[in-house]
């Protein structure tokens, strides 16, 4: 088999009885054109190494061999194997499969010398934890990720201080990414339509200090966890009062802000002057 004779996204559906399933976030992505599109935002060429999570039937995942590049599918659900297999067949060489979890998987098993991108129309039921989880990990293997989330997902990536969509999410994508807005997808394009539209976001990747954003996942989790709070009252309970004290005057900081008003950057150095004063 090759490219050219491989069968409509459609056909492939109602010849492997492929029902989307809900339990595992399934949304299908057909409009090769749109396909195409995210597949263009990687940037990725021959030589390169790209992985996707969940293929379903493939309408992604044939954009992404479309570039030459070598790719990685992760997909749990067993029937999407005959499908991969079949694409497998028609790009000899540049498809491997990994039938597992990819919550549980550690990709660093896969990934060598080659530039590694990741590109998904992500399961909308694990997609922020997926996202925290490479937005997280060392040593930082992957040097783009271009990935589909609900729109309101999205629109709290990209937030800005002050918005009423600024939170945790906000902060930890933008301290350890460059993220930006891909395109928008409406409701309609994917087979079922989910009940909210989708937005593709692109990650470029940024030299991250482990110990940094460890710190700054505790702060921002105890911050935002009560945002309507004072940061006073909000990290006191995990810092103590004399460490807190002792960070905040050190970087110039009002104890009566709320965490919605801080920008990433001070949220950093807040991280920074709490571990360092907790050391003291």
């Amino acid at each position: 088999m090759t490219p050219t004779q491989l069968p409509p996204l459609r056909d492939v559906i109602a010849e492997h009885g492929l029902a989307a399933k809900k339990g595992l976030g399934q949304h299908f992505l057909l409009d090769l054109n749109l396909t195409r599109k995210i597949a263009r935002l990687t940037g990725a060429a021959k030589g390169d190494h790209i992985l996707e999570i969940g293929p379903g039937p493939g309408g992604l995942t044939r954009a992404l061999l479309e570039t030459e590049a070598d790719l990685t599918t992760i997909e749990r659900d067993a029937r999407i194997a005959p499908i991969l297999e079949d694409l497998a067949a028609a790009y000899p060489g540049q498809l491997s499969m990994v039938e597992t979890d990819a919550l549980a998987y550690d990709e660093q098993k896969i990934v060598d010398q080659r530039t590694t991108y990741i590109a998904s129309n992500l399961p909308y039921n694990i997609s922020t934890e997926l996202l925290v989880k490479w937005l997280t990990v060392t040593p930082r293997w992957w040097q783009r990720m271009v990935l589909m989330f609900q729109r309101e997902v999205a629109d709290r990536i990209l937030a800005a201080p002050g918005s009423k969509t600024y939170g945790r999410l906000s902060v930890i994508a933008q301290a350890a990414s460059r993220p930006s807005l891909g395109f928008h997808l409406p409701a309609r394009a994917f087979t079922p339509p989910p009940k909210v539209d989708s937005s593709v976001v692109v990650f470029d990747t940024l030299e991250v200090d482990p110990i940094r954003i460890a710190a700054l996942e505790k702060v921002t989790a105890a911050a935002f966890g009560q945002r309507r709070k004072m940061i006073r009252a909000s990290l006191k309970p995990l810092f103590g009062e004399a460490v807190l004290k002792d960070a905040l005057d050190h970087i110039g900081l009002e104890e009566t802000l709320r965490a919605e008003t801080l920008s990433v950057d001070q949220f950093l150095q807040l991280a920074d002057a709490l571990m360092a004063a907790r050391k003291a």
